[in-house]
């Protein structure tokens, strides 16, 4: 049992880590933006090449999540989150060469390039890290505040480095930008640095990557499905409000963006008291409306009430379900499956531009929030599925 002091200091801890991946994180968050405009208008080359830089970045979390779950759980979350933390510099410190004006555009986008491979690399490891550090820190009965709180400092920065970037690269060119992104991960190390990390967890056997994924499917479905509309939100509202002449067609993610931090702050607590299950089932239910409703809004005010109600809905079902997958494997494996289960989300983020665009180019743009609404339902009925296991179990 914790005493008072013991409580206020990890949560002074959790604030800390979480203070320190805001600050890290907007050298991911930064390039979002001035990535495709350096690749276009500086390097000359097309827009698919713009695509490339940006989404090969998230190729490389995507692949390296189970990797950094491994080193997570063998060498301990602070062993990850360093080595996380020195990619981001090495891959900032790639894109700041890149952008000397010395190379020939084929050489410095082959150098922008490895560094976005580096940057993915380290966003496994620093996300997967910090989870895991925040969960061994609190407890795992609090593993859902803590996924609540992170995902709020990494959308902030999000926001805030996107904007940032473009001011910065409008100002300063792009490598002294790259080299600002590359200053940021450094005060996260020096804030780390004397933090007493947590020990790995030892004894217990190591089952493959893949056997953990088989235990945690189901509920890495349910946060890939929930992804589908925000990444349509991110890719297609604008589009969807120009093709009907509205206005306010930057505010999408800004509505969505406020229904999204609303719901983490007033119930970031939630999954914890009444488990994620139900919490699951509400989001999903009210992420489906307001994806419909995006998809059938006869004016702009409609599509902005569903995007809102969208970030209502995807605001806590990460942390919901996430809470459900430290509950399902042992202590030793927890990094895995962490890094595992992130994966299913980055796969939506991934995945739906392209697939949703073409579907898009012949059925219009309001056809991806269809398919965002079908697949919250998609994930709606895998949660009835699960909780209807679990009560089952329970009466067993």
């Amino acid at each position: 049992m914790q005493t008072s002091a013991q409580r206020d200091s990890a949560q002074f801890k959790l604030l800390a880590l979480t203070a320190v991946l805001f600050v890290a994180y907007l050298c991911v968050a930064i390039p979002l933006a001035t990535v495709p405009v350096y690749v276009t208008h500086r390097l000359h080359l097309g827009a698919g090449w713009a695509g490339l830089a940006v989404g090969i970045a998230f190729l490389s979390t995507i692949l390296t999540r189970g990797h950094a779950g491994a080193i997570s759980d063998r060498h301990g979350a602070k062993i990850a989150v360093v080595r996380g933390l020195t990619l981001y510099v090495s891959g900032a410190l790639c894109s700041l060469i890149s952008g000397l004006s010395a190379l020939d555009p084929v050489s410095a986008y082959g150098v922008l390039i490895l560094g976005r491979l580096l940057l993915g690399l380290g966003e496994s490891l620093v996300g997967v890290g910090i989870i895991a550090w925040g969960i061994g820190t609190v407890g795992p009965q609090h593993s859902g505040r803590v996924i609540a709180i992170i995902g709020i400092a990494i959308y902030a920065a999000l926001a805030l480095g996107g904007p940032l970037g473009l001011v910065l690269e409008s100002h300063i060119g792009f490598a002294a930008t790259m080299g600002i992104a590359a200053l940021l991960p450094c005060f996260g190390l020096i804030a780390i640095w004397p933090m007493a990390g947590m020990a790995p967890q030892g004894g217990g056997p190591r089952p493959a990557f893949t056997t953990v994924i088989g235990r945690i499917w189901a509920h890495g479905f349910v946060v890939c499905a929930q992804g589908i509309g925000f990444a349509a939100i991110g890719s297609f509202f604008a589009l969807r409000f120009l093709q009907h002449g509205w206005q306010h067609a930057g505010f999408g993610l800004t509505a969505f963006g406020a229904g999204f931090v609303l719901v983490r702050i007033l119930c970031g607590n939630l999954p914890d008291r009444i488990g994620g299950i139900p919490v699951a089932i509400g989001s999903l239910a009210i992420e489906g409306i307001g994806q419909f409703l995006i998809w059938s809004a006869p004016e702009a005010s409609v599509a902005l009430m569903g995007a809102f109600l969208t970030g209502l809905g995807c605001s806590m079902i990460f942390p919901a379900m996430g809470r459900e997958v430290v509950k399902l494997v042992e202590p030793q494996l927890r990094g895995v499956a962490i890094g595992g289960f992130s994966a299913f989300q980055d796969l939506a983020y991934g995945l739906t531009g392209p697939l949703a665009g073409l579907l898009a180019s012949r059925a219009g743009y309001d056809a991806p929030f269809l398919i965002g609404g079908v697949a919250a339902l998609a994930g709606l009925y895998v949660v009835l599925r699960l909780g209807y296991r679990s009560r089952v179990a329970a009466c067993d």
